[in-house]
Parts: C-alpha cells; sequence; structure tokens
C-alpha cells in the first residue's frame, strides 16, 4: 500500500543521519514499553465504541511495529518485508481450512486445529501452554494458560466444579491467614485468584475486563461517597464505620446503573 511505504519512508529518515535525535538514540528496549501501551490505548478505544479514535490508536501500535522493523534492518536482522512475510506465512499456514483442503464443522475445531498448527510448529517437547507472553497482565495470562490447557482436555467439567474450587481455595485462605504467615498467604490469595479466573473463562467472562468495570464502578461510588461527605463537611477519613458504610450505600444507590 501506498501508505505504509510512506510511512516506512518516514521511520527510515527519522533514523537516518540527521534525522531526529530521540528516535535515533532509541533501540528495541528503550521504546518495548510503547509497544505495550499503545496496545493499551488501542484497546480502550475499542471499549468506548470510538472508530475514529480506534483508527488513530491503530496508527500509533502500527508506527511502534515500524519503528522496532526499522532498527532491525539497521543491523540486518529483517526489515517491514520479513515481518509482513513472515504473518502472511503464518495465516495461511494457520488456516487450511481456507487456504488448503482441510475441512472444519465450525469455530471449535479451528481453533483445535491452530494449536495443533502451532504445537507442530514448535516442535517436540513443546508444552500445549507455551506461547502465552509472561508479561501479560496476570489475571489475563491466567485466563490464557487455563484456557491453552483446556483445550487439551485439562480442565473443569462444569462451572460448579470451578466454584467448589473457590471455595476450597477461601478454606485455605483462612489457614493460612489464621497462621498469620505473609508467604502462606500470598501462595493461597494467587490460588484463589486463579480459581476465579478459570470460573470467569468457564462462564465466558473476561477476568480482566470484569476487573476493571469493578475498579471502575468502585471509583465511582468513592468519589461520589468522598463528595458527599465534603459536602457535608466531613472527611472520610474521619468518619467511624458505621458513617462510612451509610456513604458508601448511598453512593451505590446513586450510580446504580452507570
Amino acid at each position: 500500500m501506498r501508505e505504509f511505504d510512506r510511512l516506512l519512508e518516514i521511520m527510515a529518515r527519522l533514523r537516518a543521519p540527521g534525522g531526529c535525535p530521540w528516535d535515533r538514540e532509541q533501540d528495541h528496549r528503550s521504546i518495548r514499553k510503547y509497544v505495550i501501551e499503545e496496545a493499551y490505548e488501542v484497546a480502550e478505544a475499542i471499549d468506548r465504541d470510538d472508530p475514529r479514535e480506534l483508527c488513530a490508536e491503530l496508527g500509533d501500535l502500527l508506527l511502534q511495529v515500524v519503528f522496532h522493523a526499522q532498527m532491525a534492518s539497521e543491523h540486518g536482522a529483517f526489515d517491514a518485508a520479513d515481518v509482513c512475510r513472515a504473518i502472511c506465512e503464518k495465516m495461511e499456514r494457520r488456516h487450511p481450512h481456507v487456504f488448503g483442503e482441510t475441512a472444519v464443522s465450525g469455530a471449535g475445531e479451528v481453533l483445535r486445529n491452530w494449536e495443533r498448527i502451532k504445537a507442530e510448529e514448535r516442535g517436540p517437547g513443546a508444552s500445549a501452554i507455551d506461547g502465552v507472553p509472561r508479561a501479560l497482565p496476570s489475571l489475563q495470562r491466567a485466563e490464557r494458560v487455563s484456557e491453552k490447557a483446556a483445550r487439551v482436555g485439562f480442565d473443569w467439567p462444569d462451572r460448579n466444579a470451578v466454584a467448589a474450587k473457590i471455595d476450597e481455595e477461601r478454606a485455605e485462605l483462612a489457614a493460612a491467614l489464621a497462621t498469620g504467615d505473609p508467604a502462606a498467604i500470598e501462595h493461597e490469595v494467587g490460588d484463589l485468584l486463579l480459581a476465579v479466573a478459570n470460573l470467569a473463562r468457564k462462564s465466558d467472562v473476561e477476568p480482566e475486563a470484569a476487573l476493571a468495570a469493578a475498579v471502575d464502578r468502585f471509583e465511582r461510588r468513592f468519589r461520589h461517597a468522598e463528595a458527599s461527605a465534603r459536602h457535608a463537611g466531613d472527611d472520610l477519613a474521619r468518619l467511624d464505620a458505621d458513617a462510612l458504610d451509610r456513604l458508601w450505600q448511598r453512593a451505590k444507590a446513586a450510580t446504580r446503573g452507570a
């Protein structure tokens, strides 16, 4: 595409002698954080259902891809054409039902084939849960790892079984709290969160999105309670538990549905 070629030319010029001093100083590690940041801004634009913002944020994310490709090309490692070629070949290879003769019965079989092909690409000895980045947010990583394990049959039979596991983990956390052992408490909190992430997955709920929505609700209610206390001439930090609970209940009622 002409505009993509233009972007490549702009990035090459920024990195060339006489280009932008900041761009010329960067390396893969120094701009790593921006790839993650831009991906989150794309996700936020999707959540806002804003096409114009999404278009702009996708451009920012694409810039990061081009930036990394340009730096790699300067060292002879690969260039943008290699990036495009590799993903094209991967997409064709992993969609044999579209680009080959494989027949599938539905989306479920597509996913199973996808995982099988990925395993073949990784070679002998690869794990079914390989390929989940450690840099993912932990709830999202928990969902993806358990999802991959489930595709090879390592899963609870239903949501009730996961709910029972949550009860078990809550009891183990209570026992750890009774000991006061920080390491044991951390261990059991982690197990409980992992079980909750699995319940979300079994319920077709994205745990990361569910937690984000819960935090948003908490923020709205807290700000409402804070403003109410301030309007009454009070300070949240000076109120007792009963007064705080009354403020919180009023905040919940006032922000219900928001």
